[in-house]
């Protein structure tokens, strides 16, 4: 039996997907596991019993992912599940960039109840004239889940598209369109597009990439657009390239003091993902994360462990390992079974940067002090029976 919390509301479509060996729990003190949306997670407030966290979405900044990985604590996330959802957002973010849509529609909404409003119309109209986007040239910064997804939908709109991300993985490179042209530099990137919009996660290395220097670089009237994080541009030198026009329209997905209200930007409540169907796809991917991790021990989009998939325990028994990534571990967990006259049936072992995974089927059953023996190890963070 697993105890789950949910720190925000999450989608009974994916809650559905737990059967009757889980049981939701309103004191996160009894929880064996997370399901969280935006709250923020501070790590002393997590108990000892915490095995996992599932993140429905893709950003994990409100999880303190490497204090939960020095506890053995393995955190998902759910990537792709809600990017048609930011996809077809960040296409409306096109249209409304270039062609005055809003600026339309209220004026029409202004002149309510004007028994004339159709023939003034027609002599108002030219000021909300704008572009169309067929034959313009995209540049996509992240060719992700959803850069991906935008760029193949930029292509099927007739739209020029070209492409950065050079640690684009293979399946994105097989899904994505041969019309989208790859760009090695960035800054060639910059220079070329009339439209940008960035698809990268936030790093250390991508923090504010969006600079004085790539907006110096940039098309005069470029379209700039950002439906990742507020924080990837410079809004210093935004703001100071929207004053003078070098950028034209900044549409972004995050309103904060600096761009709320500013002109020619359109910012939106962070609604990228908030569509009903992206919330049950995310709801639906964290909890069979969450149930392939707890009942058979098999880590899939994890982001401070590595991914690693046994199938389900057949053996007569299933220990897991959350430890260090240093050498030797393996001998040390063979000698301690060993000890107990248990032989391993079937084994895996995966690293992560400082940390790896350890899966061991046994032909025994599993005992507590054969668990006890293993966690000894002070390189050992978590142990568990899954069977």
């Amino acid at each position: 039996m697993f105890y789950y919390n949910c720190l925000n509301p999450i989608s009974r479509v994916g809650l559905g997907h737990f059967d009757g060996n889980y049981i939701m729990t309103d004191n996160p003190k009894a929880a064996d596991a997370f399901l969280v949306r935006s709250a923020k997670i501070q790590a002393e407030d997590l108990p000892e019993s915490c095995l996992a966290i599932a993140r429905a979405g893709a950003g994990v900044n409100n999880i303190p992912v490497d204090e939960c990985a020095k506890r053995g604590i393995v955190v998902f996330n759910t990537p792709g599940a809600n990017a048609n959802g930011v996809k077809e957002l960040v296409i409306a973010g096109l249209f409304l960039a270039s062609r005055d849509i809003l600026g339309g529609a209220e004026w029409v909404r202004a002149h309510r109840g004007v028994d004339d409003v159709a023939k003034l119309a027609e002599k108002q109209k030219k000021q909300f004239a704008g572009h169309e986007i067929a034959g313009k040239k995209l540049g996509i910064i992240g060719l992700g889940a959803i850069g991906q997804m935008v760029a193949n939908a930029a292509v099927h709109l007739g739209m020029d598209v070209y492409g950065y991300d050079p640690y684009i993985s293979v399946d994105a490179a097989w899904n994505l369109s041969a019309s989208v042209h790859h760009v090695k530099e960035v800054d060639n990137l910059y220079r070329d597009c009339d439209y940008i919009t960035i698809h990268v996660p936030l790093l250390d290395s991508t923090r504010g990439m969006i600079d004085h220097h790539a907006i110096s670089i940039m098309k005069e009237g470029v379209i700039v657009l950002n439906f990742a994080r507020d924080v990837l541009i410079d809004e210093d030198a935004l703001v100071e390239a929207l004053h003078s026009g070098k950028v034209a329209r900044y549409v972004s997905d995050f309103a904060n003091p600096t761009v709320a209200g500013l002109p020619h930007t359109l910012v939106l409540p962070h609604l990228g993902a908030s569509t009903q169907e992206s919330e049950d796809n995310c709801a639906v991917a964290a909890v069979k994360e969450l149930r392939a991790y707890l009942e058979n021990g098999n880590i899939r989009n994890s982001v401070n462990y590595p991914n690693c998939d046994m199938g389900r325990c057949e053996a007569a028994s299933r220990v897991t390992i959350c430890h260090l990534n240093i050498p030797g571990m393996i001998q040390k967990f063979s000698k301690a079974i060993n000890d107990f006259g248990i032989n391993i049936s079937d084994m895996t072992n995966k690293s992560k940067g400082d940390y790896a995974y350890t899966v061991l089927d046994l032909n025994t059953p599993a005992t507590e002090e054969l668990l006890n023996a293993i966690t000894e190890n002070e390189a050992v963070l978590r142990a568990r029976i899954v069977k």
